[in-house]
């Protein structure tokens, strides 16, 4: 869809920090994060939300988002992760995605609140890119 942004993502025409690539989907850094690490992944076909989801999709997109879950452990220490679908309702862009947020005891998440962090720099979430790039290779 030409005025998407996650489709612009997915053609290479919008910059993001890519951390997974399949025929099928693409994960990338959460420019807002909830924390560091946090990614979304998308199928590279425009599905509005998870209701659209084409089943041949299905497995592919949530067995990269357990993917990524597994791998937030190594990449980040984490001891675990929130994943999450939001359907229209605090969908900030209308094309479906599965949230992964590396997770901690004590971290502060508390429910659906989802305070929000920043990378210091470009540089920072580059790092964080390329470390669950290489969990996600290992």
């Amino acid at each position: 869809m030409a005025d998407c942004l996650f489709c612009s993502i997915v053609a290479g025409s919008t910059p993001a920090h890519l951390v997974l690539e399949t025929p099928e989907v693409v994960g990338f850094l959460d420019i807002r994060p909830v924390f560091k690490g946090h990614t979304l992944i998308v199928p590279r076909e425009h599905v509005d939300t998870l209701v659209e989801l084409p089943d041949e999709l299905t497995v592919p997109l949530f067995g990269a988002a357990r993917s990524v879950a597994a791998a937030v452990r190594t990449a980040y220490g984490a001891q675990g992760s929130f994943v999450a679908v939001n359907n229209v309702v605090s969908q900030s862009v209308p094309h479906l995605h599965v949230h992964v947020v590396p997770r901690t005891k004590g971290d502060g998440l508390r429910g659906f609140f989802w305070p929000r962090t920043k990378y210091a720099d470009e540089d920072e979430a580059a790092s964080y890119a390329r470390q669950l790039r290489d969990a996600l290779s290992s």
